[in-house]
């Protein structure tokens, strides 16, 4: 930790206390450009990092993942701080518990790790809209990631707080962060806004001072709007890119100095309905074996990569809206469990080539238990609970107004209005302008007609009386997190239209299922009993009992289509068991009561529940099950194609 101010003592015994006590001046890390190295403390110094993000592991594992990562060989650990997942609301700060971002650096000094810090103010990361508030979006024209005075003014509040938290943790203060990026691969952003770039520079320098060494980072063809003068330039790359030309490349931006690979990929994320990615371990370790040899600094990313618990995964648009799986274990190292995986142990003989590994065995991986299978019972149907889910009443509105409009950032909006006339004849629905953002879930007086997708499903067909209710409950599956995207608005982004009629006089219902899971259902319901399998928006719910001491666990969820699920009050994170590739939740051990406590597990079922509504805790995961092909539904009609390859570059 940062050393704290000595107390007040006489002056003569002060000239006495410089010479006794280790002085932060004497400490520095610096780009020493002559010899192409780094110097950490005057000695020459390479950084050999992993990636672990902590708003992605509960605070009770920092500990273990940091030391794991030590024990790996590693002597830095390289994180993000996502904005959103600090300052909810405009000038609402958190920083508690899994927040608690001074914690986790203390875990990270603990462990003897040094720190590569990367506050954004965007930071990609798979995670929802990048990083950034989705409150930004109440400002409809605001102009992301530039120099709009708007956007501006948020960042300049936020880095008001945020930076001089960081400031006694720098190196040269006593604390482990030796370098910190400014923003985050900027140059894969459309706007190239150099103004933008010099401003946050400036900031950074105001509020942390001149000794840091404050880089960015971009992947080679971002090198050119993303690199600034003044800022060390460092790039991204995986183990099949060509690393000899983009080095090479690398050089024509910063020709003096040490090769920094700061994203150098163990695998990849995941997409709903793709395959689960992964990276072989013998080119993960070829490669990472050159860039030692060239005496290159590389962090690896991810090194452990964790889960996208609640609503917080991003989402990208590579041709159609792509939304990433809960789980983010990356083929990572270690394991989305926090276990040692092949990888890592190969990976570490490559390191204990250039660098000398901590003594002693690596933590065995983690006890695993398994559970069930455990029938749910049906709680009700989603709409039976507006009263509780929207306590304050719906908004009316004539047109329907997105989810920013309504303050509503995560989660669940409900739309509803009433036929203006009878539709005796099935009469097509549909959003014009791709307007749905991302996913319906249509019903007509509480009956499930099915599912709008964005770029994916457009239209059904519907009838009904004059007076029928038509509601239309809206999922947010994550704002884009990647590159080029423009404001990802969420809800109904134009009027659905039946037949030739555009459809007015909305109630929207923002919906608080966390609220209503955590603090309602623990009370005893009256069940509800049908006789054939229930669809539509619907709660399940069960209690479980773990004897002994229990274990990490993986959810299955056999039969059921799409939803979330609540462990104990905590949000899991999605499901989506019928698209895949993910077929189980992560659930840690320290989720669960042991010895006999009473344990709840809540599903709120989207679309269709299974016959025999069951559940199983597994002890290894299945993270590679697509189901059925993926197809991308046309835009003009709902005809069908197979989906093409996806591009795995950008990051």
């Amino acid at each position: 930790m940062a050393p704290k101010k000595p107390p007040c003592l006489p002056s003569l015994l002060l000239p006495l206390l410089t010479l006794l006590l280790p002085q932060a001046d004497t400490r520095s890390f610096i780009v020493d450009r002559e010899n192409d190295r780094f110097l950490l403390d005057g000695a020459p110094f390479r950084f050999v990092s992993g990636s672990l993000h902590y708003f992605r592991v509960p605070r009770v594992l920092w500990a273990d993942r940091l030391l794991k990562m030590r024990m790996s060989g590693l002597n830095a650990v390289q994180f993000y701080v996502p904005w959103n997942y600090h300052e909810p609301e405009p000038g609402v700060y958190n920083f508690n518990g899994s927040r608690d971002l001074t914690a986790f650096l203390n875990e990270a000094s603990i462990a003897d790790l040094l720190v590569i810090l990367r506050p954004g103010p965007y930071i990609c990361a798979e995670w929802e809209m990048g990083g950034l508030p989705a409150w930004l979006l109440q400002k409809p024209e605001i102009q992301l990631r530039t120099s709009d005075p708007d956007f501006l003014a948020a960042v300049d509040s936020w880095f008001k707080v945020l930076l001089p938290k960081l400031y006694p943790w720098l190196y040269h203060n006593g604390g482990n962060i030796i370098s910190i990026q400014v923003e985050n691969e900027y140059g894969s952003y459309k706007a190239c806004d150099f103004t933008y770039m010099r401003h946050l520079a400036g900031l950074f320098r105001a509020l942390l001072g001149d000794r840091i060494l404050l880089f960015t980072t971009d992947g080679p063809e971002g090198l050119k709007c993303g690199s600034l003068q003044g800022l060390y330039t460092t790039v991204d790359f995986g183990p099949a890119d060509n690393m000899t030309e983009i080095f090479a490349l690398l050089r024509k931006y910063e020709p003096h100095g040490p090769l920094v690979n700061s994203e150098y990929y163990t695998g990849w994320l995941d997409y709903w309905g793709q395959n689960h990615s992964t990276r072989s371990i013998s080119a993960v370790t070829k490669g990472l074996e050159a860039m030692l040899k060239l005496g290159a600094s590389v962090n690896m990313y991810m090194f452990h990569g964790g889960t996208n618990f609640g609503y917080w995964n991003g989402a990208d648009e590579k041709g159609r809206f792509l939304p990433i799986t809960t789980s983010y274990d990356y083929d990572a190292p270690i394991s989305e469990a926090g276990d040692p995986t092949p990888k890592l142990f190969a990976l570490r003989n490559v390191i204990s080539k250039f660098q000398e590994i901590p003594l002693g065995p690596l933590p065995p991986p983690s006890p695993k238990m398994m559970l069930g299978p455990l029938t749910l019972h049906l709680d009700g149907y989603l709409l039976s609970f507006l009263d509780i889910l929207c306590p304050h009443g719906p908004i009316h509105s004539i047109l329907p107004m997105t989810f920013e409009a309504v303050k509503q950032d995560h989660g669940f909006m409900l739309y509803r209005t009433y036929l203006t006339h009878t539709v005796s004849e099935p009469t097509q629905l549909w959003v014009p302008n791709n307007g749905v953002h991302d996913r319906a879930y249509v019903m007509v007086d509480g009956v499930f007609q099915g599912v709008l997708e964005r770029n994916m499903k457009h239209q059904l067909f519907l009838m009904g009386k004059m007076g029928a209710k038509l509601d239309i409950l809206l999922e947010n599956m994550g704002r884009l997190s990647f590159g080029s995207n423009s404001s990802d608005f969420k809800g109904l982004l134009e009027p659905p239209v039946l037949g030739q009629t555009a459809l007015t006089q909305w109630l929207m219902f923002p919906l608080k299922v966390d609220k209503l899971v955590k603090w309602w259902f623990p009370l005893p319901l009256l069940r509800s009993s049908h006789s054939q399998a229930p669809s539509g928006p619907i709660f399940y719910s069960t209690t479980f009992s773990i004897l002994g001491e229990g274990g990490d666990t993986f959810l299955f969820l056999p039969g059921w289509t799409k939803g979330q699920v609540w462990i104990n009050g905590f949000n899991l994170g999605r499901y989506w068991t019928r698209q895949g590739p993910q077929q189980t939740l992560y659930v840690p051990r320290p989720l669960l009561f042991s010895r006999g406590a009473l344990n709840k597990i809540t599903l709120l079922e989207l679309e269709n529940v299974p016959p025999e509504p069951q559940i199983q805790f597994l002890d290894r995961p299945i993270l590679n099950s697509t189901l059925h092909k993926t197809y991308i539904y046309s835009l003009s009609a709902d005809t069908q194609s197979p989906s093409e390859p996806m591009e795995l570059s950008g990051h």
